[in-house]
Parts: structure tokens; C-alpha cells; sequence
């Protein structure tokens, strides 16, 4: 039986990296990202912000299980810019992340080896410009018990330092909190002895 994933590696803030090779500049852009709506925004910033380079080669991966990922050469040879990149992530184990690579040409043909290598290498220094983190995964409980439970619930939010959001304190109480998936069971049996409170996570 595979054991279930509850956390992941990903980076930590943008940053940015440069590789020069033969008078061609390769700049190298890496976000932190959690949707493809977020990538498509990215992307449509930076056709506007370089718009007088040559390609804007890029590369990404999202998710936990299962993991998506894309790359994409924009028109240079076939697996020459947004493979490599992909790669460095890959090589880094990260997830939620987004590497582009724009180009300005310097008029001299790399070849797709060269290629290959500068896209690399481009990538890398931005990863290495950066922080790697470990993220855990969370669970998300909602609680609705009536206002005379306050105190028990509270009691156990403290207890289990949790963090209470969205609360409403009236003589129908609700409130949320987040707890890491490796600790769902624990909180959810403890959560199964508060009396007259009902929870469900969402």
C-alpha cells in the first residue's frame, strides 16, 4: 500500500538567475505558483514586461498526487529549452513551481546541445537563488456547537495550538481551523469526545 504524501518541497519566493552564452542572455524567472490560472497570469505579464525577446521558454509542475507538469520550447528546437528546465525541478523534487526562461539572442547559433545546457543552467541558478521549503499538507475542520460549549471548545483549540478562523460566537457558534493531514487522526478522535459539538472537515 503506498504511504499517503503530507508534505511537499517547493520554493519559497521568486527569484531570478543569468546565463551569457556567445553574446545570447538567458534570464532566468522562478515563481512560487498554486493554479494554472496563476501561470497564465505570470506568462501574460512577462510577454508584455520582455516583449522584445527572442523566446520565453518555460516549465512547471503543481500538485501533490497526482503531480501535473508542462514544458514549453517556444520555438526553439524540440526538447532543447522547456525539458531542461523541467528537469531542474524535477532534480529539486519541488511542486507549485514555475521556472522561465527568456531569451535575448546574440546572433550566434548555440546548437541544441548549447541549447541544452543554457536553459539548464539558467534554471538552476534561479532554484539556487531561492529557498527550498517543506510545506505540509492540511485539513481543513469546520466546528458548530451552541454558545454554552464555548469553553470546551476553545479549551481544545488551545490544547492542540490550533488557529480558529471564520468564527461566529452567537447562540449558534461556528468556527474553522487547519491541522496537518499527519495529524488528521489524532485531532479527529480527540474532536470525537467534545460533547454536543459537531464537526466535519471540508
Amino acid at each position: 500500500m503506498q504511504k499517503r504524501k503530507v508534505a511537499y518541497k517547493t520554493i519559497e519566493h521568486f527569484s531570478e538567475g543569468l546565463f551569457k552564452d556567445r553574446g545570447s542572455k538567458f534570464i532566468s524567472l522562478v515563481y512560487p505558483v498554486d493554479s494554472e490560472s496563476a501561470i497564465k497570469e505570470v506568462l501574460n505579464d512577462l510577454q508584455k514586461k520582455y516583449h522584445d525577446s527572442q523566446h520565453q521558454c518555460y516549465a512547471w509542475r503543481l500538485g501533490i498526487s497526482p503531480i501535473k507538469e508542462r514544458a514549453n520550447d517556444d520555438g526553439e528546437p524540440s526538447n532543447s529549452a522547456g525539458k531542461p528546465i523541467l528537469n531542474q525541478i524535477q532534480k529539486y523534487d519541488l511542486t507549485n513551481t514555475l521556472i522561465v526562461v527568456i531569451r535575448y539572442f546574440g546572433g550566434t547559433l548555440l546548437g541544441v546541445g548549447g541549447l541544452i545546457n543554457a536553459y539548464r543552467t539558467a534554471a538552476e541558478a534561479a532554484v539556487n537563488n531561492n529557498t527550498i521549503v517543506k510545506r505540509f499538507l492540511m485539513k481543513t475542520y469546520k466546528l458548530d456547537f451552541d454558545y454554552p460549549q464555548m469553553n470546551q471548545v476553545m479549551s481544545f483549540i488551545k490544547e492542540n495550538n490550533l488557529e480558529a478562523f471564520d468564527q461566529v460566537f452567537e447562540l449558534r457558534c461556528s468556527l474553522k481551523f487547519k491541522v496537518k493531514l499527519n495529524d488528521q487522526d489524532k485531532i479527529q478522535s480527540k474532536l470525537s469526545r467534545l460533547n454536543d459539538v459537531n464537526y466535519e472537515d471540508i
